[in-house]
């Protein structure tokens, strides 16, 4: 009895941690060497994050330019307006595009979906996931010396590359 109950148990834990498994995030590494093959000409300047659902933050909205609404649980960015062709346009209804963004020794993929920054200076907004990729406290505000190179295609997986 004792090993029928006990083996019972054994078994509820197993299909509770295979079933953690199964609705658990799959992240796709792309290689450095693959990033770097893919990676169109740099642009180097400063990054700042946003967040238009924060109190007292005067950029962006709901919906970003590419029509998808804002989310800082995943791995985007808006591009500066006048770099917007570089990046594929970033139009409303348009498929977004991807970039590679390297800093402080780091290399992360983001979907470029929005437009701005509207802070003068700055190049890229990432979105708080994506900086805190970058600045885990989100203290600095602002990162410099960013490369932010655009990706050819549409098969990237955002996030950190390895």
């Amino acid at each position: 009895m004792l090993f029928r109950s006990r083996a019972a148990i054994c078994g509820a834990i197993l299909a509770l941690a295979c079933s953690a498994v199964a609705r658990s995030e799959v992240v796709a590494v792309h290689s450095s060497a693959v990033v770097d093959e893919a990676s169109g000409v740099a642009i180097v300047g400063a990054a700042s994050t946003y967040n238009p659902f924060r109190p007292g933050w005067r950029e962006g909205g709901p919906n970003t330019a590419s029509g998808e609404r804002y989310d800082p649980s995943v791995w985007t960015a808006a591009i500066k307006t006048s770099l917007r062709q570089k990046f594929g346009g970033v139009q409303f209804g348009a498929r977004p595009k991807y970039a590679l963004v390297e800093a402080v020794g780091k290399k992360v993929i983001v979907k470029i979906n929005d437009v701005g920054p509207l802070t003068p200076g700055r190049i890229i907004d990432l979105n708080e996931r994506a900086m805190r990729y970058f600045d885990p406290s989100l203290q600095l505000g602002v990162i410099y010396s960013v490369i932010v190179r655009p990706l050819s295609g549409d098969y990237w997986v955002p996030g950190p590359v390895g």
